[in-house]
């Protein structure tokens, strides 16, 4: 698969314009603040980006980030401003012919930005245990559309977690599928290299993450992916794909569940391309200056992080009161009462 996946990205596709589906396409709605941001970097670094989504996280000043299958270059150089000059970004990826495009222009960005604070390392995302990075060392992890590449997730991210700091963060999108890929599909030389063959079955992805230490993952953002080439679509039957990003927190203390300890949190607005809302994830859209309740593990993706200076928090872990209603499992139990005069007795 790494064969594969090589000659694909490295010889088959010379621009995104040669994709056969639409998997490895963005088509986030593009902030306001990124826009300059992009218009900094190379052409040619632009038209060889083949990713699915925005990783971008706030609040990455001074921040030590890895891109994992970083390609061209695209997002390193994008986050290399978001770093600043204090920061640094480090780009790994496998294929020979993307890593040039990317170090080919190097001096080009340093120019452009004032500062040099990127590199690239060859490797596999499988094996970062082999290019002497430190454990713990890592502010922010991403990956743009590469982990469905990958022939060992498993390895992935384990390696993710030894690799994060304390209270870092995974912010990375990928493909999912609405259920698990048969064989055939996998196999298929081209739906592996337009992202699909390697998709994660989205609830085996959830369990992944909780096996390697990440108790609650946070979807950000989500869509249909369309196929675009009829050959491809009598292929992959009824299966339905996804293009998703997910955020992704190394905290020990979170809890398989969404529970209640009767706490809140304030958003300040001080996140300056977020004044009048922030948004942690899909589900928790916090606008500025209004109290908004949170389950202890939001309370913590919040408090424990480099989040935390923008918030005021209430409350403590002093009470539980639950299962936080409207976000984790429900009581399993029968809620109603029993008004049948049959009704067996106490026993």
């Amino acid at each position: 698969m790494h064969e594969l996946v090589k000659d694909y990205y490295g010889k088959e596709l010379q621009s995104s314009e040669d994709l056969k589906t639409t998997a490895c396409c963005d088509f986030s709605d593009m902030p306001e603040w990124l826009k300059p941001l992009l218009a900094n970097i190379h052409p040619e670094v632009m038209s060889k980006y083949y990713g699915c989504g925005l990783v971008c996280p706030s609040l990455l000043e001074g921040c030590r980030i890895l891109d994992l299958g970083s390609g061209s270059g695209r997002d390193v150089y994008a986050l290399a401003q978001l770093v600043g000059a204090t920061g640094e970004v480090i780009g790994i990826d496998m294929t020979d012919e993307q890593l040039k495009v990317a170090e080919d222009h190097r001096a080009h960005h340093a120019e452009v930005f004032g500062y040099e604070n990127v590199r690239f390392i060859k490797g596999y995302i499988e094996k970062l245990d082999e290019l002497n990075l430190e454990d713990n060392s890592f502010d922010v992890i991403v990956s743009n559309c590469v982990i469905n590449l990958s022939p060992d997730k498993d390895a992935v991210l384990a390696e993710v977690h030894r690799l994060l700091k304390p209270g870092g963060e995974f912010y990375f999108s990928d493909v999912y599928s609405d259920r698990r890929v048969p064989t055939d599909v996998r196999n298929d030389p081209v739906l592996y290299g337009e992202c699909l063959g390697g998709a994660l079955y989205w609830n085996d992805f959830v369990s992944l993450g909780k096996k390697h230490g990440f108790a609650d993952p946070r979807l950000v953002e989500d869509r249909p992916l369309e196929i675009t080439d009829p050959k491809l679509t009598v292929k992959i039957g009824n299966i339905r794909f996804y293009s998703a990003t997910y955020r992704l927190f190394k905290l020990d203390s979170l809890e398989p569940e969404c529970e209640d300890y009767g706490q809140a949190v304030i958003y300040r607005g001080s996140i300056p391309e977020s004044p009048d809302f922030f948004e942690l994830d899909k589900h928790h859209f916090i606008e500025t200056g209004k109290v908004f309740p949170v389950c202890g593990n939001t309370w913590h993706m919040l408090k424990d992080t480099r989040i935390a200076g923008h918030f005021e928090f209430i409350g403590d872990f002093s009470k539980h009161y639950g299962i936080f209603e409207g976000c984790g499992t429900p009581v399993p139990y029968d809620q109603g009462t029993n008004e049948s005069s049959d009704a067996a007795p106490c026993c």
